[in-house]
């Protein structure tokens, strides 16, 4: 199948829009946006099971990539709550979250993924994803917020308990240990949420996450500083890459990953479409659905 040197360096077609003042405000929102989606990388990898650095490349390699190989101009590519919650309840049936093997695993999904969507939108069939549901979409990500929860509600509280990707059974499990919480540490928790919220209402210019995080950021900083209490923290994130890894190319693995990997293909491509559909809308691009499929594809 031929590919013309615009499908294959999409970036030529907008080249002659980047002027000056373009640049100075792309360079703005990029700022902006690098202060959200960077603390949200590390937060996405934590719920995926994967160290917080990968997190970080995650949240800066595929925004690069999605941004010069995809069709929209304003559709920032990384890690989602939706994608990040299923791979860990899916990879962590086959490996220990947090371990090199769990690590190995989630690459090849990542390959997997990468080149099914690189695939489909190499055969032009960008448009499969008109044909999916948007009801299918509200209740996966409704969802995918129920598993967030399963999977952070420990560390709200403080407690020490396994952490687990079913709702009921971390729900369950807090309940039976209510009495361990540390009020502590759910004061910075609180703390953080409120003013996330309280910066969506009232501080709409300030970015509400970057709001809720300086703010439980600075509490515990307090805590800490005053020998109150020591809340637990990532820590210092490794300043060297990580080591390579090689996906794993057994068979075996990729059969046991070949139904996630479709799963999270739809639903990546369908937020990816969605998003840059909306925006679309109030900027007057026409979106190429075949092209995201690519830059997509190559972002993973």
């Amino acid at each position: 199948m031929k590919l013309s040197t615009r499908r294959l360096f999409p970036f030529l077609r907008w080249r002659h829009r980047v002027s000056r003042a373009a640049l100075r405000a792309d360079l703005l929102a990029g700022i902006v946006s690098a202060l959200i989606v960077l603390p949200q990388g590390v937060a996405f990898a934590t719920l995926a099971g994967m160290p917080p650095e990968y997190g970080l490349y995650g949240a800066m390699l595929p925004a690069i990539v999605g941004a010069l190989w995809g069709s929209s101009w304003h559709l920032v590519s990384g890690p989602t709550n939706a994608t990040s919650l299923m791979v860990f309840a899916t990879v962590s049936a086959l490996a220990v979250p947090f371990t090199p093997a769990y690590v190995q695993l989630v690459l090849t999904l990542c390959l997997m993924i990468g080149l099914i969507k690189l695939a489909l939108g190499i055969a032009r069939l960008g448009a499969l994803v008109n044909f999916i549901s948007t009801t299918v979409v509200v209740g996966f990500t409704a969802g995918a917020g129920l598993l967030i929860i399963a999977a952070q509600v420990r560390n709200f509280f403080g407690l020490n308990v396994p952490q687990s990707s079913s709702f009921f059974t971390a729900m369950s499990s807090v309940a039976s240990h209510v009495s361990e919480i540390d009020g502590w540490t759910l004061a910075v928790g609180a703390v953080t949420l409120a003013a996330a919220l309280a910066g969506k209402r009232w501080l709409a210019r300030i970015p509400y996450m970057l709001t809720g995080i300086i703010a439980g950021g600075a509490l515990a900083y307090l805590l800490a500083a005053m020998h109150v209490a020591q809340v637990a923290t990532l820590g210092p994130l490794p300043s060297a890459l990580p080591a390579l890894s090689v996906p794993d190319f057994s068979l075996a693995e990729w059969r046991d990953l070949a139904p996630v990997a479709l799963a999270l293909t739809v639903i990546g491509l369908t937020e990816a479409i969605s998003s840059a559909r909306a925006v679309a809308l109030r900027s007057g691009q026409r979106i190429d659905g075949n092209q995201e499929f690519i830059g997509q594809g190559l972002a993973n």
